[in-house]
């Protein structure tokens, strides 16, 4: 059993983090009375923690996580701290490796630890130098400033389109002790299911070995981030990194038992909820969409069908316009790459205001439009597609596609 707990990446013990304004991102305006948001932030472990990442699937991949890969092979799979910048990727620069790896080695001085120990990260525009100068002067404020409970302003230095912080954090018993797992995330657009989605760090204090943290990751995501679109495009700079420093002192999880099978419920909690969080602050969304394909002869298909519904640009157009356009839904279904029988496929929209079904076996049934209409005004709606061919069952999240989108993204670096 799991339950929540305050505290995002710091929920755990050990676990400590600071954000900053450096200056990176451009002021919001002159006014003394308004705030900058940070733009860069710190966290790290007392100890050093077994550590976890996957990566975008994107073949021109971002500076920071060349050298993050770089770094855990060296170290092999262990870090004691992350560093992130927001607002700008550090990608496509012919100065960006040496420009991530300066960032790593700051850290490493400021804290006395090997560079290898350090994770790099950075989001925002691509193909903008990355200004060093702020930087050097944000790592030692940074390093001086961690503490225990500063998960807000490292969860807040994180976002660049982002309307709101998201993390999450979840405690649980593994050996009768209690063990604790939060992570934060950040992301808005450019978001596609292609491993993982955006920037997405997670730890925990349990103990657990480096395979097994690698495992339990990669499976987790495929279900969660790797089941999220926003609008259809994979980000450069893609990256998850889970780290455990198993201050909670449980006996270690070396194998595939009991303990594993709680450690990755706990996992999939905290991951679901943040996928979630990144699906409904879609960049100008108005509504969460979540598609749950279920009666699936295997998890693949299922996977597949809910992904393709929630990626199709013209049913995320007509959840804008609460039209409930059902055969957009079908088309979706149809064109994804799964064997299934399309004359036995039933589709139903949910929400708090009520369920209706608009096909059933393949074919239109009667519905009331009033009725309909009425359930799609919610800001959260569920799309519930029944294979009836079997038991396996998968979800997709993701939003409506608006004209706040393109206002967005048509001056994204200005």
């Amino acid at each position: 059993m799991v339950k929540y707990k305050e505290g995002g990446i710091c929920a755990a013990k050990g676990f400590k983090a600071s954000g900053v304004y450096c200056g990176i991102k451009r002021p919001a305006n002159d006014s003394p009375k308004i705030k900058h948001k940070n733009d860069i932030c710190l966290f790290a472990s007392d100890v050093i923690c077994n550590t976890a990442a996957v990566y975008t699937q994107n073949k021109v991949k971002g500076a920071p996580l060349l050298v993050t890969k770089a770094n855990l092979d060296k170290s092999g799979g262990k870090a004691l701290a992350v560093i992130v910048n927001s607002k700008n990727a550090n990608t496509c620069n012919a100065d960006g490796v040496e420009k991530a790896q300066k960032m790593c080695d700051l850290v490493a001085d400021e804290m006395n630890i090997k560079s290898e120990e350090v994770i790099v990260a950075s989001t925002g525009v691509i193909g903008q130098i990355l200004p060093i100068e702020p930087i050097e002067k944000a790592v030692p404020l940074l390093a001086k400033g961690l503490d225990y409970n500063k998960n807000l302003e490292a969860a807040t230095a994180i976002m660049t389109t982002d309307t709101v912080k998201k993390e999450y954090a979840v405690q649980f018993e593994i050996g009768g002790v209690t063990c604790t797992l939060g992570g934060m995330a950040k992301g808005s657009g450019m978001i596609h299911p292609n491993m993982a989605t955006t920037l997405n760090f997670i730890t925990t204090d349990c103990n657990i070995s480096q395979a097994l943290l690698q495992k339990a990751l990669s499976e987790i995501v495929k279900v969660t981030y790797n089941c999220l679109s926003i609008d259809g495009d994979t980000s450069t700079n893609d990256m998850v990194v889970l780290m455990a420093n198993g201050l909670a002192e449980n006996d270690e999880i070396k194998t595939e038992s009991e303990e594993y099978k709680t450690f990755k419920n706990a996992l999939f909690e905290v991951m679901a909820n943040l996928t979630r969080m990144l699906a409904k602050d879609g960049e100008g969304a108005s509504k969460l969409l979540e598609c749950t394909c279920f009666g699936a002869k295997d998890k693949e298909t299922a996977i597949t069908i809910a992904k393709s519904v929630i990626c199709s640009t013209l049913f995320k157009a007509a959840m804008f316009g609460e039209d409930a356009n059902w055969g957009r839904v079908l088309c979706a279904i149809g064109y994804a790459n799964a064997d299934f029988d399309i004359n036995k496929v039933d589709v139903s929209l949910k929400s708090e205001f009520g369920k209706t079904e608009v096909c059933k076996n393949g074919s239109g049934v009667e519905f009331s439009e009033d009725e309909a209409a009425e359930i799609l005004k919610s800001d959260e709606i569920e799309i519930l597609v029944n294979l009836n061919e079997g038991s396996f069952d998968a979800t997709a999240w993701g939003c409506d596609l608006t004209y706040d989108y393109v206002k967005i993204n048509g001056d994204y670096r200005t």
